[in-house]
């Protein structure tokens, strides 16, 4: 009876904790070694800026969606509903922080700094107090972020610009040369901003994407095919500690859509955690069949770049593929091919080749 009792007890205090419709999708992306690969959305409003949910709904719809860490990054300047809910930019963190504890979810401190562009908004997390940062002066704002150890990135660059147009500015270059930025935003919900990557690799900064929600979540998130924008942290552990040492070290990868963007040795590592290639291998005169299995949620589109094997090649997300693969008498072949959705630069594919052999 008491063993019954205590189960009980549990199970009533679990349902309280949970939020409603409880069911959390889990994102099927690999950890790589050495590291664990953490699910994190770093850019999000709540009423206590432009947004339209309560922090703790945030915190929801993040834990039902597999995110594994977030932030919550209310605008300072920008406070539409301050008639309605009072300004006070440490308050949104302090409302969700009990219930993301009580999900396992890690939550950042953060908020959005907002002005006319340029220099446009950006993110600054892993404050202590927000209060500071509401300031006049733009430079001083970063310098108070600086002086917190903030990590502060550059928020949908190329927001607002024309075609065609250098969305980069003096100032933004400025902000960069005084070391007052350490990542850029390269995706914003579904937008990916070329320029900006490029930027963002030429002076190794941290590459982030992130879903700048506002509206609730869409029940459609939940499905693989229309996930948020979120990025990828390769860190030690899962603790802030950890995130924080991975972001200022540029372990990140940017996930959108069916799309992967990173720096290569990243994207391939996670290639070669998701695709497991089984035997035996079967042989019919000059050609092998080789069965292919794909562990995680990404569609993985091939294009070769060689001389044999299929001119392109799919591997679907959790699912196992027959791939004829022509072999010389000795059964070896020199596979040479583009993984197209693993973006290593703008219009970049991560390159791969192996020197394939069949016993």
């Amino acid at each position: 009876m008491r063993k019954t009792g205590l189960w009980v007890t549990w199970l009533t205090l679990f349902l309280l904790v949970l939020p409603v419709s409880a069911q959390r999708r889990e994102i099927r992306i690999p950890d790589i070694a050495g590291y664990k690969t953490l699910k994190c959305d770093l850019h999000m409003h709540t009423v206590f800026s432009d947004g339209l949910v309560w922090p703790t709904v945030r915190v929801d719809e993040a834990w039902r969606e597999g995110l594994d860490v977030i932030s919550i990054t209310d605008h300072i300047e920008y406070q539409p509903h301050k008639t309605d809910v009072p300004t006070n930019h440490n308050r949104p963190y302090d409302i969700a922080a009990g219930r993301a504890a009580g999900l396992g979810l890690l939550l950042i401190r953060g908020t959005e700094i907002t002005r006319d562009t340029p220099p446009g908004h950006f993110n600054a997390i892993f404050l202590n107090d927000i209060n500071p940062l509401d300031t006049k002066e733009f430079f001083d704002v970063l310098q108070a972020a600086k002086a917190q150890e903030a990590f502060v990135f550059w928020n949908h660059p190329g927001w607002k610009a024309k075609a065609g147009e250098n969305y980069i500015a003096d100032i933004n270059e400025k902000v960069r040369e005084k070391g007052l930025i350490q990542g850029v935003e390269i995706v914003n919900g579904r937008s990916y901003y070329a320029d900006a990557h490029a930027w963002a690799l030429k002076h190794n900064f941290t590459l982030m994407g992130n879903s700048d929600i506002h509206s609730p979540a869409d029940n459609d998130q939940m499905q693989r095919e229309n996930h948020r924008t979120m990025t990828l942290v390769f860190a030690r552990g899962k603790t802030i500690e950890a995130v924080r040492e991975a972001l200022l070290r540029g372990r990140t990868a940017v996930y959108f859509g069916n799309t992967i963007i990173g720096k290569s040795d990243f994207l391939e590592e996670l290639f070669e955690a998701s695709i497991h290639v089984q035997k035996p291998y079967v042989r019919d005169k000059n050609t092998v069949s080789v069965l292919v299995t794909n562990e995680s949620d990404i569609d993985f589109e091939l294009q070769r770049t060689g001389k044999v094997g299929p001119t392109t090649i799919t591997f679907p997300a959790g699912r196992s593929t027959f791939v004829k693969i022509p072999v010389d008498k000795d059964g070896r072949a020199e596979l040479a091919y583009t993984v197209t959705n693993l973006w290593t630069a703008p219009g970049k594919g991560l390159s791969l080749s192996t020197n394939f052999y069949a016993e």
